[in-house]
């Protein structure tokens, strides 16, 4: 069947009178089974045909612009191949995360045997949808008080004004910035401020959500819905979002407070640590997600990059020792030196300023930063005294609702603790971006009485070196290893099983393996051991 797209003649004349047709050959568009990137003028478009229906939608995720037609199609919704977002292929919206935006959605007819595609001249440029949101109305005075200025405080302010909630959105944050994209600030540390706040002040103000920066709350009383502020003050509530995250675990031998010894925590410290940095001696202490994205970072900043891991290879509780083994082996290319199966005894200083780092081994480095990456706690002590349950980690307890042990206080993102489906409801926590926005829509659902359940996928990504490493699933407590391809030419997938069945997959320049075993987990099946071990893997592609 011949492709026709419809352009659109920027004139002054009505929709049905300004369209041309012109035919694109086949053999030059781009191709993947049921999906294929058309273009109308200079627009691409993702023209898709399921169960004998067309649909056509914008062709880039609306997260890092990912081409969509690389990733993996289910039914009616594509997933992204790089970082997991969800799109509805008739509607285009976005359905997982991460990224807040739709895409596009585009009229497709049938006339002839041939398939044509309409772009309406105000949306020619569009690359990504907001979607419909109402706005605050002065005489509501029912307020929904979101604690925390992160992915689900966002999602969950935005998925109620597109529910026409119309009350009072306040969000608080100890952040110096309204929300912004976290995970870059490990990756490229001396991003700018303007590049990676997710929402512009006039966005806001126009749906009406009340966002206030540099605010910490202290204490919450439930009975009588407050919350008191470190300034002082104090607000007041008729619902509740707790999602304040989580933040890094300090060090604590002799020595950590000397000046040099740095956090990564907020915006401003990225780009303390990037300035630092510059041609000096750098510690890395943590060799998981975070330590070994900012040393990956720091190779090309800093004089020396060392790492301090206390098991034989990074990665390893997670990813596994053949992965972690190769990431060594990806940084030590880059100069970066390894000290394994070691801690920090102390950090010395001179004139109170990092001098050196004596490890347990005795080993003894030159240093003049030290970065950990250690670990997280969840912000939870605010709640200290309250009656919201807090379990032995320091997170909140929700069920699959969002929903506390306390009416009208809800949860979500990493200080939560929460029933994970694809793990028969085990309480997990989990620190993925992704899993924190899809929590804060269902949050907001719950609050607005639309009994929704949280049913997301874990999906997860880390970039050392320029490399993206994908994962999904929830792999703690996985007892086998199963490999295709060679982890030693760096293009693998890996499959995590325990009692015979895939709990999680790892890839590196596999896409969309990744992408296509999130649907698979999605969508209730059960992946067996014996079709991981299987040459065929046609199974993969739904």
């Amino acid at each position: 069947m011949a492709v026709v797209m419809e352009l659109q003649r920027i004139k002054e004349e009505s929709f049905e009178e300004c369209k041309k047709a012109w035919q694109t050959r086949l053999e030059k568009v781009c191709w993947t089974p049921g999906m294929k990137v058309v273009s109308v003028a200079d627009q691409k478009v993702l023209l898709v045909r399921t169960e004998g229906q067309y649909s056509a939608v914008g062709s880039q995720c609306s997260h890092y612009n990912a081409p969509l037609v690389k990733g993996a199609l289910v039914g009616n919704r594509v997933r992204c191949p790089f970082h997991g977002a969800c799109f509805n292929i008739k509607t285009g919206d976005i359905e997982e995360y991460p990224g807040l935006d739709s895409l596009p959605c585009h009229r497709v007819n049938i006339r002839d045997g041939k398939v044509y595609v309409s772009i309406k001249k105000k949306t020619l440029k569009q690359t990504r949808r907001v979607k419909e949101m109402c706005s605050v109305l002065p005489n509501i005075t029912h307020t929904i008080l979101l604690v925390g200025g992160g992915p689900a405080a966002l999602v969950c302010a935005e998925t109620l004004r597109q529910n026409c909630y119309q009350g009072r959105i306040v969000m608080v944050t100890k952040d110096s910035l309204p929300p912004f994209d976290k995970p870059k600030l490990s990756k490229a540390m001396n991003v700018d401020r303007s590049s990676i706040v997710l929402r512009s002040s006039e966005f806001f103000q126009q749906y009406g959500i009340e966002v206030r920066t540099e605010k910490e709350a202290v204490t919450v009383s439930t009975r009588d819905k407050a919350v008191t502020m470190k300034d002082g003050g104090v607000l007041r509530y008729d619902q509740l979002l707790i999602s304040t995250g989580c933040r890094a675990k300090p060090l604590s031998c002799p020595g950590s407070d000397l000046t040099g010894v740095k956090l990564l925590q907020r915006y401003e410290d990225a780009k303390d640590i990037d300035a630092s940095c510059l041609g000096r001696k750098a510690v890395v202490v943590g060799t998981s997600f975070i330590g070994m994205e900012v040393a990956s970072y720091l190779v090309k900043k800093a004089s020396s990059v060392s790492i301090v891991g206390t098991t034989k290879y990074p990665y390893e509780r997670s990813l596994g020792s053949e992965i972690g083994n190769m990431t060594m082996q990806m940084l030590e290319e880059h100069n970066v030196k390894f000290y394994m199966n070691d801690g920090i005894a102390e950090i010395r200083g001179e004139n109170g300023s990092v001098k050196e780092v004596l490890l347990k081994s005795g080993t003894l480095l030159e240093a003049e930063v030290v970065i950990a990456g250690i670990g997280v706690i969840p912000n939870s002590d605010f709640l200290a005294g309250s009656e919201v349950e807090i379990d032995s980690k320091k997170a909140v307890v929700v069920d699959k609702f969002m929903r506390t042990n306390v009416a009208d206080v809800f949860s979500a993102g990493d200080v939560t603790s929460f029933p994970l489906t694809s793990r028969g409801d085990q309480l997990v926590n989990v620190g993925h971006w992704q899993m924190s926005q899809a929590q804060g829509r269902v949050a907001a659902l719950n609050m607005l009485n639309i009994p929704t359940k949280i049913e997301s996928v874990p999906f997860f990504w880390t970039v050392l070196l320029g490399k993206s490493i994908r994962y999904t699933g929830y792999g703690e407590g996985y007892t086998e290893l199963v490999f295709k391809g060679k982890v030693e030419e760096r293009k693998f997938l890996a499959f995590y099983i325990k009692d015979d069945t895939v709990v999680a997959a790892a890839s590196l320049m596999f896409d969309p393996a990744v992408a296509q075993l999130a649907e698979l987990m999605a969508a209730g099946q059960r992946i067996a051991k014996a079709q991981t071990q299987a040459e065929d893997l046609s199974w993969l592609q739904m």
